[in-house]
């Protein structure tokens, strides 16, 4: 007798083997599988000449399983679990490479966190999508992650409970003065600072209520000499001497070279961070999004760490 070459055997009789191990019966495996009772049979037979050996033993109560036959078909389950899963991974691969990634952040965020991210992030999965929603309030941001309208949002932290968020990073606040101004010279305080004329974002900016709330600590207020939406226009209007302004510092770059920087009197940061809506059921493009934001993090020696 001659040696049994395997990779003769067809996945539909190995699938007739295990059909008829777990039904009993020639006839209930046909139905199980949308085949003919003849088709069914003939795959068995053709199987156990390939093999020369006997798997089933038929009588009138059905078909049994000999010895060999069970061992057999263990191993025929294994190999139909690894068919599946070899079609469950070329799915999750198929669901990657298409699709869209929606998020929401304010300027700052688009301009010197995504970029990087994005580039990668393309480089890997050219087919997905990705578009970009800035707002000026964090507010905003995490009111169209909550309804679904974005899968993930740049927002400040600490945030309400229904997010999963990790913290990005910790972004100070500066005091940017004109080229010629002289307040270097002398004490950095408050009392000092609020005698500048201040150019600041309007009342509903994210930063000028971050700012405003600092403020209130310091029993001073804010009376800016000029409300600005955009960020250039403020740091270009410092630059013709018109005003100071308070900026974080990440919003400011890169910060022109002929500006003057001064810590505030009372250190003041806000923590940029990153949500996701807990109940929601992520897509395989938001989950790579994700896993690219935090490899192009830790890359650059940054991490991203779990706020609970």
């Amino acid at each position: 007798m001659g040696d049994i070459n395997p990779y003769r055997l067809k996945i539909s009789q190995l699938r007739a083997l295990v059909a008829i191990a777990d039904s009993g019966t020639f006839s209930d495996a046909a139905l199980d599988l949308d085949l003919s009772q003849s088709a069914v049979s003939h795959a068995i037979a053709t199987l156990e000449a390939e093999l020369g050996v006997v798997l089933l033993n038929r009588g009138r109560q059905g078909a049994a399983l000999t010895p060999l036959g069970e061992e057999v078909t263990a191993e025929a389950r294994r190999m139909m679990d690894s068919l599946e899963r070899i079609g469950q991974l070329a799915q999750q691969s198929r669901g990657v490479q298409q699709g869209t990634v929606r998020i929401a952040g304010f300027r700052s965020v688009a301009t010197h966190i995504l970029p990087e991210v994005i580039q990668q992030f393309r480089n890997d999965y050219p087919g997905i999508q990705v578009k970009i929603e800035e707002y000026h309030q964090s507010q905003q941001v995490e009111r169209e992650v909550r309804y679904g309208n974005v899968d993930i949002g740049f927002t400040y932290l600490p945030t309400t409970p229904e997010f999963t968020a990790w913290e990005l990073l910790r972004d100070r606040y500066v005091l940017l003065l004109p080229p010629h101004s002289d307040y270097l010279n002398g004490p950095n305080s408050w009392e000092r600072l609020v005698e500048l004329p201040l150019i600041l974002a309007p009342p509903d900016d994210g930063c000028r209520d971050i700012i405003n709330r600092h403020f209130a600590h310091t029993h001073f207020t804010v009376q800016p000499a000029y409300e600005v939406r955009e960020d250039s226009t403020m740091l270009s209007m410092v630059q013709q001497g018109l005003g100071a302004t308070i900026m974080a510092q990440l919003a400011a770059e890169p910060i022109p070279a002929n500006l003057k920087i001064a810590e505030l009197p009372t250190p003041l940061v806000r923590v940029i961070g990153v949500i996701q809506l807990t109940e929601a059921l992520q897509t395989p493009p938001v989950y790579a999004f994700m896993d690219t934001l935090k490899q192009v993090w830790t890359a650059s020696q940054r991490t991203m760490q779990p706020v609970a």
